[in-house]
């Protein structure tokens, strides 16, 4: 099962994915979020945080780059040296937590390898993915083996049941 959450930026995707991975704990998902960097109260980038507690910095607007977002330097190698610290692929592991698959992250070409690796794979996904993206973001979205759920500030304090619903259907 492949579970993709779309909607705006700062609808509640994060905070619906981090919920849904704290009910299903007893998979022991793998994976990560990311968070904004907030200076003085004003966003200057964003960071990373492994389920397991392990923070890194994905992007930062004084981060100098040749990959940019926007105003953000986008720090790529530190970015693969994070996710490949993730037991994505070892075989205890069962369920996969990533937030997110967007613009930043799509820059590396080991993440895109890795995401289409999971997606082939047998193992459980829940990701968060950008609401817009050509290329191999609508590709993934455009896959039929995966359920896309788009988050909205309607639907967002039901949704997690929704999903949650499809790891553990009602009994009978």
């Amino acid at each position: 099962m492949k579970i993709l959450v779309t909607g705006l930026p700062g609808v509640g995707k994060t905070t619906l994915v981090l919920k849904i991975a704290e009910k299903l704990k007893d998979l022991q998902p793998v994976g990560f979020y990311t968070e904004e960097r907030r200076e003085r109260g004003v966003r200057k980038g964003f960071e990373l945080q492994s389920l397991d507690g392990r923070k890194g910095l994905l992007s930062h607007v004084d981060l100098r780059s040749r990959h940019r977002v926007g105003k953000y330097g986008v720090d790529v190698s530190g970015f693969e040296q994070f996710i490949e610290s993730i037991p994505f692929n070892a075989p205890e592991t069962k369920l996969i937590i990533i937030d997110e698959i967007g613009k930043m992250e799509c820059l590396s070409s080991v993440f895109r390898e890795l995401i289409d690796k999971i997606l082939d794979s047998d193992k459980l996904l829940i990701a968060t993915i950008a609401l817009k993206g050509p290329g191999f973001i609508a590709g993934i979205k455009a896959r039929p083996d995966v359920r896309l759920f788009e988050i909205t500030e309607k639907n967002r304090n039901n949704l997690s049941a929704e999903i949650l619903a499809l790891f553990c259907p009602p009994q009978e």
